[in-house]
């Protein structure tokens, strides 16, 4: 039996694929990397933004014209967010939700016989400690917590995630000491909203993070994006535990709007200030720390001098990271039932704050230009060399370095995106 697949989405997601990677190959089925040879093509979809939706039902329907006779598995966050779609595009096609990926081979194999699957809706099931495949052999994703207790009012993503779940902390401690002990040099720690952790268990994502790296060896871990909301509970602890070596200087942060009215009507839960106190807490206790952080750009009720804000704020956050969304409507949201701003008017913000952010991202990565880093080579390069990080998250591309090896690198010129490094 074969199975091809094919991710879209976060990281995550990332995470479930190989999740039902491990599970199919337990179970004796193998995957191979072209649909020809598939007997089943899996499709796990992202349905965050508008332009993945567009890419997600593109692939659905050429992948159905190329594979008439193929069948069909769509797994992922729009098997739960807009089933009418997928009726539309794959009324074949058979069906399986994020909370479902237990059974992935009990799915493939009734498929194979000529059943037509649809497993879909929530539960408690538990993906900390489950069979996976890792993507890269160096680097393990670890889902702390599943869904979150938020309700933005621009998000369909809840939608298919539900309400947190939290992992248990010994299993999440269990999952990363075997990584480690199998090779791994990077543990990424991943959810809707990292920082919301425990919230609803009486643990904390600080607590966690001590346990991680109290794992023996030489290793980094990165921290996923946290919900400024839920930062609030807790600055101190997580400042603290980001201080242990081993956790990677990088903070993902969505601030999403730089005006107060904006924030509101996104139901985001935390002022301008509140953002403005953390990034400046997280400074002072960590000079080295990069930022990161997500703008949507044409929320229905942005005008022209709530972008301005969302400017200004950027020019002084000066963020190392900045992730730019323009706004569309998702599929049952309360921001669905706004009108639109103008399309053109978007896209010249984006465009305004696009060069904003190449400004600021090389102004950044120029200060590190001679200095001496000890980088994490992870992964060749794209377009050749070797890829490794900082100890804040910040991409280095070098000619030529031992894979999974912690190498001292003198960085020697600074692009918007990446530094250039030369091995010492």
């Amino acid at each position: 039996m074969n199975v091809y697949l094919e991710t879209f989405g976060c990281t995550f997601n990332q995470a479930d694929s190989q999740i039902m990677v491990g599970l199919l190959r337990e179970d004796g089925v193998k995957l191979v990397n072209n649909p020809l040879e598939a007997d089943v093509i899996i499709i796990n979809t992202c349905y965050v933004k508008h332009p993945t939706e567009q890419k997600v039902v593109n692939r659905i329907q050429k992948l159905q014209e190329k594979f008439p006779n193929k069948k069909l598995l769509i797994t992922g966050c729009m098997v739960e967010i807009d089933q009418a779609k997928l009726l539309k595009h794959a009324p074949h096609a058979s069906w399986l939700g994020p909370h479902q990926i237990k059974h992935t081979s009990q799915a493939v194999k009734s498929i194979l016989n000529g059943e037509n699957v649809k497993l879909t809706g929530s539960n408690k099931a538990i993906k900390v400690c489950l069979p996976k495949v890792r993507s890269n052999p160096y680097i393990h994703i670890i889902q702390i917590c599943e869904g979150c207790d938020g309700a933005c009012s621009y998000c369909c993503t809840r939608f298919a995630r539900g309400k947190l779940q939290s992992y248990p902390e010994d299993l999440i401690r269990f999952e990363a000491d075997k990584a480690i002990h199998d090779g791994c040099m990077e543990l990424q720690l991943t959810a809707q909203d990292t920082a919301a952790y425990g919230k609803e268990t009486g643990e904390s994502l600080a607590h966690l993070i001590n346990q991680v790296t109290g794992v023996e060896g030489d290793f980094r871990v990165r921290v996923g994006m946290m919900h400024p909301k839920s930062m609030m509970n807790d600055v101190d602890g997580i400042i603290n535990s980001f201080q242990n070596e081993k956790v990677y200087k990088f903070l993902h942060i969505p601030i999403q709007s730089g005006n107060d009215n904006v924030l509101i009507d996104m139901n985001r839960g935390y002022k301008l200030k509140d953002f403005r106190n953390i990034i400046t807490q997280l400074r002072e206790e960590i000079p080295e720390i990069s930022v990161a952080t997500d703008v949507i750009v044409g929320y229905p009720t942005e005008d022209e001098q709530s972008f301005q804000d969302t400017l200004e704020l950027i020019k002084d956050v000066k963020p190392d990271f900045l992730h730019i969304s323009k706004y569309h409507h998702r599929p049952g949201t309360p921001s669905s039932i706004l009108d639109e701003i103008d399309h053109h008017i978007m896209k010249n913000r984006s465009k305004m704050l696009n060069e904003l952010k190449t400004g600021i991202s090389l102004h950044n990565n120029q200060k590190l230009v001679g200095t001496i880093q000890k980088i994490l080579i992870t992964d060749k390069g794209s377009k050749g060399g070797f890829m490794g990080r900082t100890g804040n998250y910040k991409t280095v591309i070098v000619d030529d370095a031992p894979l999974g090896c912690f190498v001292e690198t003198e960085i020697i010129e600074a692009k918007s995106t990446y530094l250039k490094g030369r091995l010492l």
